[in-house]
């Protein structure tokens, strides 16, 4: 199969196909599972659905992790290369949401130890939703600027304290399965997220009391 690239045009041209999978924008379980099926007997339109579903939470995922969005368009594209080609390869152990973001980890981790250059801020404006308008624009900018604010601690923070805070904290998965997609003993990643909350507190610390003045 030639490398994958997701645009519209294929998701429209998806649904439009007879007998099409059509997934919802959150997603299920069961269904993810049903489309997996599709995907071991070669359905193209099946994969095309689930990876609408996981597009854009993989995306974020991995643009928090990398720091670069080129690195994570590569990331996003190989993950879901893996899911293609290697569907057999889950075994139903854990949730499929958690193979794939191994899958998702292990192909940023990849990117960045292939990267020479110093890491590049992401733009917020592809990380966070706008502002929502406040009472007045004094309160709105004070908004925007906390959440960039935060952007740019997260990003002083390694790659695996990103990660750990972004499956817990975005992605909503457990610290058992955020220890599935990392490889490591669940000690490990509350270990991680111990310092990855310290050192967020040290760098916020203007913001809070920003927020309390």
């Amino acid at each position: 199969m030639p490398r994958w690239r997701w645009n519209s045009s294929s998701a429209d041209r998806a649904q439009r196909e007879p007998g099409a999978a059509v997934a919802p924008a959150g997603g299920s379980a069961a269904l993810e599972l049903q489309l997996l099926q599709g995907v071991l007997r070669g359905q193209r339109a099946e994969f095309e659905a689930l990876y609408r579903i996981y597009h854009p939470r993989l995306q974020r995922f991995l643009l928090q992790l990398t720091r670069r969005p080129e690195l994570a368009d590569e990331a996003l594209d190989d993950t879901m290369m893996v899911v293609w080609e290697r569907a057999a390869g889950f075994d139903g152990r854990s949730k499929l949401s958690t193979w794939i973001f191994g899958i998702a980890y292990r192909k940023g981790l990849k990117a960045l130890n292939r990267l020479d250059l110093p890491l590049e801020d992401a733009d917020p404006e592809t990380e966070l939703h706008q502002a929502e308008p406040g009472p007045n624009p004094e309160q709105q900018l004070s908004l925007a600027q906390r959440q960039r604010r935060l952007l740019e601690a997260l990003g002083e923070l390694s790659a695996d304290h990103r990660a750990v805070v972004e499956l817990c904290y975005f992605q909503g998965l457990a610290y058992g399965e955020i220890a599935e997609v990392m490889a490591c003993p669940p000690e490990t990643v509350k270990t991680r997220m111990f310092y990855a909350r310290r050192r967020l507190r040290l760098l916020l610390a203007d913001v809070a009391e920003g927020i309390a003045s």
